[in-house]
């Protein structure tokens, strides 16, 4: 099996949904997804990160690959909604490269605090 080039398939990706923003909601399930209530959306979100939860915790391989896919397309799409794409994603995980998870967990817990203090971070 030939791997394909997977650089930039978020991009083109990125660059097909915003492509059926405007189209024909009867004809493009993204169109439907983007131009329809924010709730279905996020319920599909919700719906595909169990599918890929139920995917790992039964260890096909091959069935955690597919709902993973799946999820990271509909987040394609969350992202898109906003106004936001893959290279937004990307750049906050060269920001966090080599920071500990830890120390990044306690640093957003305390910038929220923070915030949430009526401080600027």
């Amino acid at each position: 099996m030939t791997q394909p080039k997977n650089d930039l398939i978020l991009m083109r990706l990125a660059e097909l949904i915003e492509s059926r923003k405007a189209g024909d909601p009867g004809k493009s399930y993204v169109a439907r997804l983007l131009s329809g209530d924010e709730d279905v959306l996020l319920k599909k979100i919700g719906e595909e990160a169990t599918e890929a939860v139920l995917a790992a915790k039964g260890g096909d391989r091959l069935h955690i690959v597919r709902e993973t896919a799946d999820l990271w397309f509909h987040s394609l799409i969350v992202l898109a909604r906003y106004g936001l794409g893959p290279q937004d994603v990307l750049a906050e995980l060269h920001r966090r490269e080599g920071i500990s998870g830890l120390d990044e967990k306690a640093a957003r817990k305390q910038q929220n605090r923070s915030e949430s203090e009526g401080g600027h971070g």
